[in-house]
């Protein structure tokens, strides 16, 4: 279990104001005051949280980041946030930090993001998130503005509106303001990225805030249902399509078909691609009744990912079997460097899925996590699965002279490309 990032701090002392100041080092560095342009509040300890925390600190806003786990906010200051680039960059080197109870940080902000960690999956996801988003809400004040940055199902932003205006007797629109921006790992060509709200409502700070210079792609305010929709459309025309691949290049037994297969564009789509979806597409499936047409779509894209990796362990078995080799003198490297700080955690509790059902058949299994792939010396024969383009480059360019294992890649055709 991930260990709440405030667990590795020193107590130090308590000052005037209330607030504990902590350091997870000897080393302090101070910042000077700096003219605040907003109060902001980022609920969650994620690296999609801190890189919106992070820019808008650096920016001049009054930032004060949530660690989820254990209900505090390091307040963060801009010459923390321009010498930390990421969450795992923070924890390692342990700045001095100021901290304060979550409630008033989230008393205090104008702006409240809800970025949290969602470690839970399957049934048990849906209560993970409303407990975390219950935290987040319950001390908001009036003239407050909140922006969600999960993705949800169908209707869920008015179950959202619905929670907050039960839990602060608030009226959304009137004393508060509700935003939709739901943060996607599918990249399209448009210069615009869609956020929601009551009425469309537009609001310029929310503009600055999240202005990315580097891609230059401006907010579009539209309804908030409006954007919910054209979520779960993007969601599902991206998933299912890489759900037919998968399915269909099952079907190349042929050496020949396989070999031209390899050279279409789809041989560098990985599982870890596949699964970057399987959050959204599980709570859009959990906010649908019946068994329509839509609920075939999520059903079928998830059933799609399931049914590749059972694909992809029978690759390994057969190439154990086409080898003469024998599971007691196999090791099988996953190799699938995952972000452990993301917001969506379905693809960590994927790859200990992985990891079990390939114990099942060979006992010496490892996971290859870091940057850099360094594969011991052994007596058996290893086999490496290479989970992402970045981790099949990496395996190949560290270990290109090594010719005593056999890499697949895990892709819709399971490629041996190296043996």
């Amino acid at each position: 279990m991930e260990k709440p990032f405030v667990e590795h701090v020193r107590y130090i002392r308590r000052d005037e104001r209330g607030s504990s100041l902590y350091t997870l080092s000897a080393t302090s560095s101070s910042s000077s005051s700096t003219t605040t342009t907003a109060s902001v509040a980022v609920y969650g300890l994620s690296t999609e949280g801190y890189r919106i925390a992070s820019s808008m600190a650096i920016n001049g806003s009054k930032v004060s980041l949530i660690d989820e786990s254990v209900r505090m906010a390091i307040l963060l200051k801009p010459d923390i946030a321009r010498t930390y680039p990421n969450v795992s960059s923070l924890m390692e080197d342990e700045p001095l930090l100021d901290l304060q109870p979550i409630d008033i940080a989230i008393s205090n902000a104008s702006y409240v993001y809800f970025a949290p960690r969602i470690r839970k999956v399957g049934p048990d996801v849906k209560s993970d998130v409303m407990t975390k988003f219950k935290d987040a809400i319950k001390a908001l004040k009036r003239g407050a503005s909140l922006i969600y940055m999960l993705p949800t199902g169908v209707g869920g932003n008015n179950e959202n509106i619905a929670l907050i205006e039960h839990m602060t007797g608030m009226t959304v629109e009137k004393d508060v303001s509700y935003y939709y921006l739901p943060m996607s790992t599918i990249t399209t060509a448009s210069s615009e990225t869609l956020i929601g709200s009551v009425k469309s409502k537009h609001d310029n700070h929310i503009s600055k805030m999240l202005y990315d210079p580097d891609t230059r792609r401006r907010l579009k305010f539209v309804d908030v249902n409006s954007a919910e929709l054209v979520h779960v459309i993007k969601t599902l025309s991206h998933y299912s399509g890489m759900a037919s691949i998968l399915e269909i290049c099952k079907k190349a037994t042929d050496n020949n078909i396989r070999s031209e297969l390899m050279r279409s564009t789809f041989a560098d789509l990985y599982i870890d691609d596949v699964t970057s979806g399987l959050y959204d597409l599980r709570i859009i499936g959990s906010s649908l009744d019946g068994t329509g047409p839509l609920m075939y779509l999520v059903n079928g894209s998830i059933k799609g990912v399931d049914g590749y990796v059972k694909f992809l362990i029978d690759q390994i078995r057969a190439t154990l079997k086409k080898r003469d080799l024998k599971a007691s003198r196999t090791k099988v490297a996953i190799a699938w460097t995952l972000d452990p700080h993301e917001m969506r955690g379905d693809r960590i509790e994927l790859l200990s899925s992985f990891e079990t059902k390939i114990k099942d058949y060979i006992s010496d299994v490892e996971r290859h996590q870091e940057q850099t792939f360094d594969l011991y010396h052994t007596d058996k024969t290893t086999i490496v699965i290479a989970c992402s383009k970045t981790d099949f480059e990496k395996v190949i360019s560290k270990n290109m002279a090594n010719q005593e294992f056999i890499v697949i890649k895990a892709n819709p055709l399971c490629e041996t490309v190296q043996e």
